[in-house]
C-alpha cells in the first residue's frame, strides 16, 4: 500500500490522507503530480532543497541560476533529511506535524507522506538497514528497519535528543541530548543503551570521524573531542560562541564548523584538528551542504537566506528562501552516494 500524495492530502484531510505501509514499500512508489513536474527553465546544475522550519514549506532552488522555482507545503515544521536506503527518495522530517515527507531528490516534486513521531534529526545508517528518528520534542529516540519503517524500538532518554552520527559499521548510533549535556550511544546490534554520559553543555551536532565523535557544544563555544567506546572526552576545540553544526567536506580533508550567535564559520583541518580559517558568515549559519565546485550552501537561520560561501575568497552569495531555514539538501549528493556509498555523505549533522 503506498501513500497519497499531498495534493489528495489536502483534500482528504489528515485521517484518509495518512496511508499505511506494505513490507518493503518505500514512502512514495507512485509517480509525482504532473502539475509538479520541474518547472521550465530550470539548469542542469541540479537542485538545492531548503527545509523553511518557520514557514511550513520547503524551498526548491535552482544551483544553475540560484532562483527558487517552486514552495512545496508540509504541515508545521521541517528540519532534517536523509536519503531512503536506495536513494530514489529524499526524506524531510516535519518534527512539529509528526509527519515525514517524500521527495523527488532530483526535482524536488512531493512524493507522498506517512506518519511519524516527532522526526526532529533522522538519518539512515552507513549499511542502510535502520533508520534513527531523534524525537526532540517527545524525548525519545526511535530505532526502525529502514526497509519497511517498522520501528524496531523506542529509547526513551532524557532530554532533548538533538543530532546523531552511526558508527562506520553501522553497529551504534550516537544522539546528543541538549537538555541534560549529555551523549547516548545504542547499541544497534543488542538494541539496548551502551552508556549514557555528559559531554558539555548543550550539546548538538555531532560526527564520527576518524574513530572519534566530534560534538559541537552550543553553550561550550567549541567542539567536544569524544572517545565513542565509553563517551570519555579527550580534548576540546575552541571555535565560536552557540558552537552547534559540524560537517566534513567529501574529501574528509577540512571539517566545518558554524558558530549560530557568532556568526561565523570555522575550517579545521580533518587530519590534525588544528583551525585553518574563519568566516564571518551572519544572520545565525546553520546546516551545510557541499557543491561539486567547492562551495558550501549554508542555511542562515535568523536571515531566511542560504549563503552559497566560496571557501577561497570568503565570498558569499545570498538566495532568499522561507522562514528559519535549516536543513539543506544538494542533489549533486546523489553521485556522491553512487559513487562512494552512504559514508559519502557524511555521517549527519546535516
Amino acid at each position: 500500500m503506498t501513500l497519497s500524495t499531498r495534493r489528495s492530502f489536502l483534500g482528504a484531510g489528515l485521517a484518509a490522507g495518512m496511508a499505511g505501509f506494505g513490507p518493503g514499500t518505500r514512502l512514495a512508489n507512485a509517480a509525482p503530480p504532473v502539475s509538479q513536474a520541474p518547472q521550465a527553465g530550470q539548469g542542469s546544475g541540479g537542485i538545492a532543497v531548503v527545509m523553511n522550519s518557520a514557514d511550513a514549506s520547503i524551498s526548491i532552488v535552482d544551483m544553475a541560476s540560484r532562483q527558487p522555482i517552486r514552495v512545496v507545503p508540509v504541515l508545521r515544521e521541517p528540519h532534517h533529511w536523509t536519503l531512503s536506503p536506495d536513494g530514489s527518495e529524499l526524506w524531510v522530517g516535519d518534527a512539529g506535524g509528526n509527519a515525514l515527507f517524500a521527495l523527488d531528490p532530483t526535482t524536488g516534486a512531493p512524493l507522498g507522506h506517512r506518519l511519524v513521531a516527532d522526526p526532529y534529526q533522522l538519518w539512515v545508517s552507513p549499511d542502510g538497514s535502520r533508520l534513527t528518528v531523534n524525537a526532540l520534542r517527545l524525548d525519545h529516540v526511535d530505532v526502525y528497519d529502514a526497509g519497511t519503517l517498522k520501528l524496531i524500538r523506542r529509547f526513551h532518554v532524557a532530554s532533548m535528543p538533538s543530532h546523531l552520527t552511526y558508527a562506520p559499521d553501522s553497529s551504534m548510533v550516537y544522539s546528543t541530548l541538549q537538555g541534560n549535556d549529555g551523549l547516548v550511544a545504542i547499541d544497534l546490534m543488542q538494541n539496548v543503551i551502551a552508556w549514557h554520559v555528559r559531554v558539555g553543555p548543550v550539546p548538538a551536532g555531532i560526527i564520527w570521524h576518524r574513530d572519534r565523535l566530534l560534538v559541537a557544544l552550543m553553550n561550550g563555544d567549541g567542539v567536544a573531542v569524544v572517545d565513542p567506546t565509553d563517551g570519555s572526552v579527550t580534548g576540546h576545540i575552541p571555535t565560536g560562541k552557540g558552537c552547534h553544526i559540524i560537517q566534513i567536506s567529501p574529501d574528509q580533508r577540512l571539517i566545518f564548523v558554524g558558530n549560530r550567535v557568532a556568526g561565523t564559520l570555522d575550517a579545521l583541518d580533518g587530519n590534525t584538528l588544528r583551525p585553518l580559517a574563519r568566516y564571518t558568515l551572519t544572520g545565525g549559519p546553520d546546516c551545510i551542504a557541499f557543491a561539486p565546485d567547492g562551495k558550501l550552501w549554508i542555511s542562515r537561520r535568523w536571515r531566511d537566506s542560504l549563503a552559497v560561501l566560496d571557501p577561497e575568497s570568503g565570498v558569499f552569495e545570498v538566495i532568499p528562501v522561507g522562514r528559519s531555514p535549516h536543513g539543506v539538501f544538494l542533489s549533486p549528493m546523489l553521485k556522491l552516494l553512487a559513487n562512494e556509498g552512504r559514508a559519502g555523505l557524511g555521517f549527519a549533522s546535516v
